[in-house]
């Protein structure tokens, strides 16, 4: 399985309870007795009227395929999982619409069910396990989104090292590991280097091979190499 039909880890319970619970359900109705058709269908046709033209054991029957049909593909891994949450947020609906338009399921002027609306109000929990289902991102853009993230990442250690922006270093830290050592140890360098050569130099300024060169007489304004 690839691409949105991968089922994760989160999705896994909401999709194993509720597509076990409907499919149980519209197995029940498949058979249902004509007081429990009657019952459903009373109720279905208040708010969709349109229902009136279908025979109550038929619906019955309708109702109960659907619910199956549902049930299975929730349980059903190779069924994406967004395509398995739109079906679950549809169904749900249909029932919440049967829950505000029933007389006697709600209190008056309220959202709250009566006790009679209780076991019909509790399918607000599937509309929205099936919104969450729907909503959930894509394969491939978790897969983008995880690429990004390491691209910065990435981006964040060389700009670290680039910078010397260490908060941490090991006993055999160098100089250069920071924000301009190199610099500094080259300057360290020149200068051990001037002051080495500072100390060939005798009092008079002359190194020991122009001493040799115009000998110890030799005075340093008479020289040519200063004038």
């Amino acid at each position: 399985m690839s691409g949105c039909g991968k089922v994760r880890a989160w999705q896994v319970p909401l999709r194993l309870i509720t597509g076990a619970f409907i499919l149980h359900s519209g197995m029940e109705k498949w058979d249902g007795p004509d007081e429990q058709a009657q019952g459903v269908h009373g109720m279905a046709r208040q708010s969709f009227p349109f229902l009136e033209n279908i025979d109550a054991p038929r619906f019955l029957r309708l109702l109960a395929a659907g619910e199956i049909a549902l049930g299975a593909a929730l349980l059903t891994p190779a069924v994406p999982t967004r395509l398995a949450g739109a079906a679950l947020t549809g169904f749900a609906g249909s029932l919440m619409a049967v829950y505000a338009q029933t007389p006697g399921l709600r209190k008056e002027g309220s959202v709250w069910p009566t006790p009679d609306g209780i076991g019909v109000s509790k399918d607000s929990w599937l509309l929205a396990i099936g919104l969450a289902l729907t909503l959930s991102p894509r394969e491939k853009h978790l897969k983008n989104l995880k690429h990004l993230k390491q691209l910065k990442h990435a981006k964040d250690v060389r700009d670290a090292k680039r910078h010397g922006r260490h908060q941490q270093h090991g006993p055999r830290c160098r100089p250069e590991q920071h924000t301009g050592g190199g610099e500094r140890l080259k300057q360290a360098k020149q200068a051990k280097q001037a002051k080495e050569l500072a100390k060939t130099l005798p009092q008079g300024g002359h190194s020991h091979h122009h001493a040799h060169r115009h000998g110890p007489a030799h005075a340093r304004k008479a020289c040519p190499a200063h004038r």
